[in-house]
């Protein structure tokens, strides 16, 4: 596979195409301030030793060495080895509520912000575990298959808002199914589902699905994000969310129902009030269980080919550098270097 790890940089190139014009503009005005000084035949033979063919040559060979300058500077890399590694680690899955209520504001700067940052947070602290990230509302999808990679899972967060789900909602027991389903089948090593959520579950089944986690030897962990006062749900169009008789809606944390599903699937609740604080008690639980051999793809890194790009360059600079403007005496008369044979054969 062939990348640049710098693109921006090849947006220089943009400069190639504004050299040639200023050369053949140059050309042009050159051709006519040849023209003022007579007959062009007879200037041509006043001028026999200057070549028309050399500075082109020299000029192109320039070119094409800026521009591989310039696709060196973007450090263009090929070819990935991909490995597998036995690690001791555990699975995680993250299910990430992306409900309309993730959206209020009574925690800075919104629910849904503070459980990104969290995430990624969380995302850093692994090791040798695999991670896999489930998103939910009204039904849930898989958003990041399990997997070693934690700069994909992290890439992955600034795509989320709540219109990736287009069944609005909050349906805990269809994230918990999914992720009991997202597992690898590596018995040995713990699993583990560490939901995000204000609590809020529409569908119910909530607590039966956390019994069948425990029951499959998943721990469920549960993050509550909001607060028990509760907040405002303002709207993408700056309008805020009303029910059905008009109200505006005032969403609260469900501490009680997030504590249930935690003692359901054997795990625990954590009120995110401090986003530190409330991964370091995450980490000490996470610590607790059962490490296990998990495999691990390991992609190498890209190899570095702008040696090759430059090496090129440099050949084609020491090839400007080596022809003459004027034609050599030497090779006077090899057409090749000629500006054009003014004679005439009898």
């Amino acid at each position: 596979m062939f990348r640049f790890e710098n693109p921006v940089y090849l947006y220089i190139l943009l400069v190639i195409p504004l050299l040639v014009m200023v050369r053949i503009l140059s050309d042009i005005r050159r051709k006519k301030r040849l023209a003022r000084f007579g007959d062009r035949q007879l200037v041509n033979e006043m001028m026999e030793d200057v070549s028309t063919l050399r500075p082109k040559v020299k000029f192109w060979l320039l070119l094409s060495a800026l521009a591989l300058l310039i696709i060196a500077l973007a450090r263009p890399q090929m070819g990935t080895r991909i490995s597998r590694e036995k690690r001791q680690g555990i699975e995680a899955i993250i299910c990430m509520d992306i409900s309309n209520s993730m959206l209020a504001t009574d925690v800075a700067p919104s629910r849904l912000a503070k459980s990104k940052l969290l995430v990624e947070n969380m995302v850093d602290k692994f090791v040798n575990d695999k991670v896999g990230l489930i998103v939910y509302a009204g039904d849930a999808f898989v958003q990041l298959p399990i997997t070693s990679d934690y700069v994909s899972a992290k890439m992955f967060m600034h795509s989320i808002t709540p219109s990736l789900i287009a069944s609005q909602g909050t349906d805990i027991a269809a994230a918990i199914n999914l992720a009991l389903h997202s597992f690898t089948p590596d018995e040995k090593a713990g699993k583990a589902i560490i939901l995000i959520t204000d609590g809020e579950d529409h569908e119910g089944r909530a607590l039966e699905m956390a019994k069948e986690a425990k029951e499959r030897g998943v721990r469920v962990f549960i993050l509550g994000v909001g607060t028990q006062h509760g907040s405002t749900i303002k709207m993408s169009d700056g309008h805020y969310m009303t029910d059905n008789t008009g109200e505006t809606v005032i969403t609260r944390l469900n501490e009680s129902m997030c504590k249930e599903i935690a003692a359901a699937g054997s795990g625990t609740y954590i009120h995110v009030d401090n986003t530190s604080e409330a991964q370091q008690r995450l980490d000490d639980e996470i610590s607790k269980m059962q490490k296990g051999e998990v495999e691990s793809i390991i992609y190498s890194e890209y190899a570095e080919q702008f040696q090759a790009v430059v090496l090129i360059a440099l050949l084609l600079l020491i090839l400007e550098v080596l022809i003459y403007e004027r034609t050599n005496p030497l090779l006077r008369h090899v057409r090749l270097f000629k500006k054009r044979d003014t004679k005439t054969d009898n």
